[in-house]
C-alpha cells in the first residue's frame, strides 16, 4: 500500500506563521465585531489551506465530498 503524504508539522507552522501578521493587524479594527469577523475570515482561510495541504489539493468539483483515497478502502 502506498503511503499518503499529508502536511507535516513544519508545513503547518509555516502556514500559521504566514497568518500571524494579518491577525496582529486586527487590533487596529474599531470594534470587537470587526475584529471577530476578521479573525473568522483568517481562520477559515487557514483551515482551508491546511485541509488542502493535508489532502493534497482541492477537488475539481467543490460540491463533492467523497474519499479520494481508494487504497484506504481496499479498492
Amino acid at each position: 500500500m502506498e503511503k499518503i503524504r499529508g502536511m507535516n508539522e513544519e508545513e503547518f507552522l509555516k502556514l500559521a506563521k504566514s497568518k500571524y501578521a494579518e491577525i496582529k493587524q486586527l487590533k487596529e479594527k474599531p470594534t470587537f465585531l470587526d475584529y471577530e469577523q476578521g479573525l473568522v475570515d483568517i481562520m477559515t482561510e487557514l483551515g482551508r489551506q491546511v485541509m488542502e495541504g493535508d489532502l493534497q489539493g482541492a477537488g475539481k468539483d467543490r460540491r463533492k465530498k467523497k474519499l479520494s483515497f481508494p487504497q484506504l478502502l481496499g479498492q
